[in-house]
């Protein structure tokens, strides 16, 4: 497999997995308001943070499609926001379940770095 089509692949994973995500954020998932509550995310948050979600997935979409400066800008404010998530969970010492912002993470670090390397 080819360097590109290796970060396309990823790319449209990580568009997959963030647009998912967004969508039960938006919908307001009780499995979404639980995990939110539990490391004290205020439920007000949630549609915002599922609309960045969105915004990350769409940006992605765009620099695989159109432009590819918007997909690496799109890839590293996915990094930060599961920088920040991981930090929030970690503030809140809830670890039972960090796999999930973690792969969330790996994702668009992934991303990122094909992106740069294939740029």
């Amino acid at each position: 497999m080819s360097l590109q089509a290796l970060y396309v692949t990823v790319a449209l994973a990580s568009v997959l997995a963030n647009a998912g995500m967004a969508v039960a954020d938006l919908a307001g998932a009780r499995f979404v308001l639980a995990n939110s509550a539990e490391v004290g995310v205020p439920r007000s948050w949630v549609p915002g943070l599922g609309a960045l979600k969105a915004a990350g997935a769409a940006g992605l979409v765009l620099g695989l499609a159109w432009v590819p400066l918007i997909g690496l800008a799109a890839a590293v404010g996915l990094v930060l926001f599961f920088v920040g998530a991981l930090a929030t969970h970690a503030r809140a010492w809830v670890y039972h379940n960090i796999a999930f912002p973690g792969a969330y993470l790996a994702l668009a670090a992934a991303t990122l770095a094909l992106g740069l390397a294939t740029g």
